[in-house]
């Protein structure tokens, strides 16, 4: 009996979280130049800076465990709220409230997060009825000076990231 309840507690403890090297630049995809273990992350300073600011933060665990897992999106990368949440072993809307909470914006990029589809979604807590308004244009303005392109109905072009997995 006792060993079961052992292995029940084994299986149910957390992956090991990856390893983070820290430099001054945040280098994705890995090259021969700047080649990483599997599984590591680089991150430069200004996002270890937010880290720490999170970290410090009064609020909670979770929306603390979302606000880290967007530091690790690469500037001019985006992903989804669903493969966010499959990472955090939550669901969607979860995600999405804590992003609608997030008091670091845009340092710490909740902007980088999008409907599945590739639409924009909603931004700053507002889901506008036609899909415009200010927030989502500033959304896609801080998505186009990272690079993100899209196309002509406004969906993200590319492939959404998923570095964690």
């Amino acid at each position: 009996m006792a060993a079961g309840r052992k292995r029940m507690q084994e299986s149910a403890s957390p992956a090991p979280a990856p390893k983070v090297a820290r430099t001054n630049a945040i280098s994705y995809p890995a090259t021969a130049k700047t080649a990483r273990k599997p599984g590591e992350i680089v991150l430069d300073s200004d996002t270890t800076a937010q880290l720490a600011r999170i970290a410090q933060s009064d609020r909670s665990a979770y929306e603390k465990r979302v606000w880290t897992a967007l530091c690790h999106i690469p500037k001019g990368c985006v992903t989804t709220y669903g493969l966010l949440s499959a990472h955090l072993g939550s669901s969607p809307r979860a995600v999405g409230n804590a992003l609608r909470r997030n008091p670091f914006a845009p340092d710490v990029p909740c902007h980088r997060v999008v409907a599945s589809g590739m639409s924009l979604g909603g931004f700053k807590g507002k889901w506008p009825r036609d899909g415009e308004g200010i927030t989502l244009d500033e959304k896609r303005r801080l998505l186009r000076s990272e690079g993100i392109r899209f196309d002509d109905k406004g969906k993200v072009l590319g492939t959404p990231w998923v570095g964690w997995m």
